[in-house]
């Protein structure tokens, strides 16, 4: 008997020690999963903050960074255009390069630049597009309140500085410079893309038409259904934060709203329209640029 209760007592130790044993590796793999599943609502999470909030959120990514190069050294001499000054709503001053029409009219663009700031090739292009068009003013806003980056680094730098509620009140301050009257086009790159839509939106019932390149959309339902016009969207397939679901999100989102979305996709990468880009597409760029000329011609 005392053999067979002390063999009864080990085999009750053994059994004990084994439940033990199971109970820590399930409590480990419950763990795991626990820690994967946080991990991945983590990811979820910053993917969303990105997508209905703006590009500030991507500025900290070294990929984003690397994938804008400095811009090339541009000094831009004969300047059609000059700079104005315009007071803003928070009591301080608001900048742009203004290029005016030959006669009078009522049609404004009002260019909103990369990260990189109201550079001289902003100007030329400024310059460029009241060329094309003829009977428009051109207002590209300085966002940045005459800094202007040269690399990845100060960009950052500049579009984090750069508030929100600051570039608003500058571009609703250029908005009231054009007038009341004014009929008010909007057209943007990269940083700058996302707030030529913020700008149609401000601009109410004065806004005509909308040129958004890889731009971050909006996703307020309430802000695109207060839309008062078109919207062309100019993005890349390739790009890595502008992404094609993101686009998708946006027409989606834009149909529901009831407002108009034409967009077109490239196959090239974040900022291709920029020729100081390594990754250029000239090709791309030339395309684009004729979408962007086509569609406010249309509305002109």
């Amino acid at each position: 008997m005392s053999k067979h209760r002390a063999g009864s007592n080990l085999y009750l130790k053994s059994l004990a020690l084994i439940n033990s044993k199971i109970g820590t590796m399930k409590n480990l793999i419950l763990l795991i999963l626990l820690f994967s599943a946080t991990f991945a609502s983590g990811q979820k999470m910053l993917c969303c903050a990105i997508a209905s909030n703006d590009m500030r959120a991507m500025v900290d990514d070294p990929q984003f960074r690397a994938s804008h190069a400095p811009p090339l050294p541009f000094n831009y001499e004969g300047q059609a255009g000059k700079m104005i000054s315009f007071p803003t709503a928070d009591g301080r001053t608001g900048s742009a390069y203004e290029v005016l029409a030959s006669k009078p009219t009522k049609n404004f663009l009002i260019i909103t630049h990369e990260w990189w700031g109201l550079n001289d090739y902003i100007k030329q292009r400024a310059d460029e597009l009241q060329k094309t068009f003829g009977n428009i003013n051109v207002i590209a806003v300085d966002m940045y309140d005459g800094k202007v980056a040269t690399s990845p680094d100060s960009a950052g730098k500049y579009v984090k500085e750069a508030t929100d509620t600051r570039i608003m009140n500058v571009i609703k301050g250029a908005i009231s410079f054009a007038g009341k009257d004014a009929r008010i086009f909007s057209l943007g790159w990269c940083f700058g893309g996302g707030y030529s839509l913020q700008t149609a939106i401000a601009a109410g019932k004065q806004a005509v038409g909308c040129v958004m390149y890889y731009g971050m959309p909006e996703t307020d339902m309430t802000k695109l259904k207060s839309l008062h016009c078109d919207v062309l969207g100019l993005f890349a397939s390739q790009d890595k934060w502008i992404n094609p679901d993101m686009v998708k999100t946006f027409n989606d989102n834009m149909n529901k709203a009831g407002k108009k979305l034409s967009f077109k996709e490239y196959n090239a990468v974040h900022g291709f329209a920029n020729p100081s880009n390594p990754k250029y597409d000239k090709t791309s760029t030339e395309d684009a640029n004729q979408a962007a000329i086509d569609f406010i011609k249309e509305r002109l």
